[in-house]
């Protein structure tokens, strides 16, 4: 498979930014061309529509953070150490806007109005996600380092859950802040160090 352009990358950094700031129908071509600087025509050339430029995003979204939890896996021998660091992400990513928000959890909020093959994308998002956290708890109770009230299944839709309102309380709020003060509740409940 060949590499896409810088310009179709540029297309996509933009509109995940646009996305985050403004959601699915809050931004056109011509927002796109404006930031990047090159003609609708071209956006067309490399996304003939909307729906292929986002459901485009959504894939590599998503491929992104299966290398994340990938490399996390690899170089971090501990679930409760891994859940640390997912959620240091995160919170790092929070804190110096550089990803204020899960794209996906965001358009997850217009799912009713989204094209299906975009829902189709935030829910595998999703379903992935989910996946990952069950088995990251199930290895938690394996390890001895997690003490849950509920099944790992259970306990990652929580977390998963928590992580998003986290996310939309520190946007309302305009602190960074409030994303890690409610996390860290959240990992202090499931240590079974105390």
């Amino acid at each position: 498979m060949n590499k896409i352009s810088t310009t179709a990358d540029d297309i996509l950094a933009c509109t995940r930014m646009l996305i985050v700031a403004r959601g699915y129908n809050g931004f056109s071509y011509a927002d796109i061309a404006d930031v990047v600087g090159i003609r609708k025509a071209s956006i067309h050339h490399h996304f003939p529509s909307k729906v292929d430029l986002v459901t485009t995003l959504l894939s590599r979204y998503r491929e992104e953070t299966a290398a994340g939890v990938l490399s996390l896996e690899n170089s971090i021998p501990h679930a409760l150490d891994q859940l640390r660091a997912y959620i240091e992400y995160w919170k790092t990513c929070i804190s110096d806007a550089s990803a204020p928000f899960c794209v996906c959890a965001l358009l997850a909020s217009e799912l009713p109005v989204l094209p299906d093959e975009v829902a189709l994308e935030i829910r595998a998002h999703f379903r992935f996600l989910s996946g990952w956290l069950a088995a990251l708890f199930a290895r938690g109770l394996q390890q001895g380092a997690m003490a849950l009230s509920h099944a790992p299944q259970v306990e990652a839709e929580i977390l998963m859950a928590t992580v998003h309102g986290a996310m939309l309380s520190a946007r309302a709020y305009g602190d960074a802040g409030i994303f890690g003060a409610i996390m860290d509740t959240q990992l202090e409940r499931i240590s079974a160090v105390s």
